[in-house]
């Protein structure tokens, strides 16, 4: 036998397969060494050292206000990579504070309105210079205008507009509000315009939360809707108290727990538990109230946070203090930041909500998560849009 023969044979198929496992493996390497980065360590532009994420461990200062929860404050990442203008991810630092253990309910805004008389925005006769693009026939002829006019003939009239003018005039006067309504056929709400799922109804408030022939008889622990930034405002002050910045929002809806998905953990639904009030099914089609809610849910009818806060994802939108920007800018302060001096459109600004409502689904809407930012016109309103309250330490 020769010498050749005896010598081993060079198989190229063994390098390849080695060479693939080896590139493959620092691949994963790296891939997983990226996510656990932007999980651990995302960017942040604190200008101080602002240390360890925690909760501080002051107690409260003296008994908690009447439906008021504390929250000791402490530092705590803030913002979401699930949201392009939740983010940078940052790290923020909050003093202690009460807020309302519930979104304000309209029990307690009746009380508000029997004690002051207050009147809110979508209740009252509406200025058509705000009202670029409405036209009449939304509402089309109002005969109850006759009667209005024969109480008060100068009421909401606009500058210049005539008593004898006032039939063509006054169909764009008409205090309204915004009501979902489903649409009646399957369609792609990313695709579609809104339009097909929000009506302009006339006189629909938070006394007549789907417009006329709706009331709250039975809803008075459901969180009070159609309401404005001016109306939370209103409210608030007769309260003694005032609405929260976002960042101690976000510090009390998170309850304690670090850069989770939900108020309550990662997981959306629990062993199978319903966690929060939102929207199942095809949106905007058909809601198959797998959860019992079609609308709004009276409140606590989930299980509270970790700070006993009820609400804070689904249910009803929440007004904040604070302007919206559509992503955190390295001007806010690190130390209980109030937010930016102005809206990111000057001519049409919007204040901040949070907490996503019974609309928010997994298909269109998914800032039920508690990282999730809306924003809304501070003079309008819709069926969806509530709040809560805050109470300084002083």
């Amino acid at each position: 036998m020769s010498n050749e023969h005896s010598k081993p044979r060079h198989r190229p198929g063994r390098a390849w397969f080695f060479a693939t496992v080896a590139v493959l493996s620092l691949t994963i390497l790296v891939l997983g060494a990226l996510i656990a980065k932007r999980h651990l360590f995302p960017n942040y532009w604190t200008v101080e050292d602002l240390g360890p994420v925690g909760i501080n461990s002051q107690e409260a200062p003296r008994p908690a206000p009447e439906g008021m929860a504390w929250i000791p404050g402490g530092v705590f990442w803030m913002g979401s990579q699930d949201f392009p203008d939740a983010q940078p991810i940052h790290k923020v630092y909050v003093d202690g504070f009460w807020i309302d253990q519930t979104e304000v309910t309209n029990e307690r805004f009746a009380k508000f309105i029997g004690a002051t008389g207050y009147v809110t925005v979508v209740e009252r006769w509406t200025d058509p210079s705000k009202l670029q693009g409405f036209t009449a026939d939304l509402f089309g002829f109002q005969p109850e205008y006759v009667g209005h006019l024969a109480l008060a003939p100068t009421v909401g009239f606009p500058a210049g507009v005539s008593w004898l003018g006032a039939s063509s005039t006054w169909p764009m006067l008409k205090p309204f509000s915004l009501v979902f309504t489903p649409s009646t056929t399957a369609l792609d709400p990313l695709r579609t315009d809104p339009r097909r799922w929000w009506r302009w109804c006339a006189w629909a408030s938070w006394k007549h939360p789907e417009g006329p022939g709706s009331n709250i008889n039975g809803r008075e622990k459901h969180p009070v809707v159609h309401i404005s930034y001016d109306d939370a405002l209103a409210y608030a002050q007769w309260a003694g108290k005032r609405l929260p910045t976002e960042a101690e929002w976000e510090f009390a809806a998170r309850g304690g727990l670090d850069r989770k998905k939900f108020t309550w953990g990662d997981e959306l639904r629990p062993a199978g538990k319903f966690m929060a009030n939102t929207w199942q099914g095809p949106f905007p089609h058909k809601n198959t109230l797998e959860d019992g809610f079609a609308g709004t849910a009276p409140v606590g009818s989930y299980p509270p946070n970790g700070f006993g806060l009820s609400d804070m994802s689904g249910n009803v939108w929440e007004w904040c203090a604070d302007w919206y920007q559509p992503k955190y800018l390295d001007t806010f302060a690190p130390r209980n930041p109030k937010g930016p001096a102005q809206g990111f459109n000057p001519a049409e600004p919007r204040r901040v909500q949070r907490g996503g409502s019974y609309l928010c689904c997994d298909t269109y809407c998914k800032k039920y998560m508690v990282g999730g930012r809306g924003d809304g016109d501070p003079e309008s309103s819709t069926n969806h849009i509530g709040f809560r309250c805050v109470k300084e330490v002083k």
